[in-house]
């Protein structure tokens, strides 16, 4: 069984960038479609970005069009998503989801696979 364990999270002031990460054990990560959601306080979980296992097929939410990029390293069973030009409404706990597949869907009830969340609070 995959586990996946996100690190990165933290404070950055409006404007400012953050790299998170998501390391996978366990399993065969290089066949599994990883994703990026966010939830913060009050708020339904949200789609920020995926990609597919073979990095061919990647999404973004529109509100992170632009700023965001995710990308993967399959040797070292990592996904990180990069954030630039942070807004306070970036604020929330990411999350890395996965699946084994192909697509990369925007609801969050497709992933079985999800780490423990990183918290990221852009704040001046």
């Amino acid at each position: 069984q995959v586990q996946l364990v996100e690190s990165g999270g933290g404070l950055v002031q409006p404007g400012g960038s953050l790299s998170v990460s998501c390391v996978a054990s366990g399993g065969t990560f290089s066949t599994l479609t990883m994703t990026w959601f966010r939830q913060a306080p009050g708020m339904e979980r949200e789609f920020v970005a995926g990609m597919a296992w073979s990095g061919g097929s990647t999404g973004y939410a529109d509100s992170v069009k632009g700023r965001f990029t995710i990308s993967r390293d399959n040797a070292k069973k990592t996904v990180y998503l990069q954030m630039n030009s942070l807004e306070p409404a970036d604020t929330a706990v990411y999350y890395c989801a996965a699946r084994p597949g192909t697509i990369v869907r925007t609801t969050s009830e497709y992933y079985d696979l999800w780490g423990q969340g990183t918290q990221v609070t852009v704040s001046s």
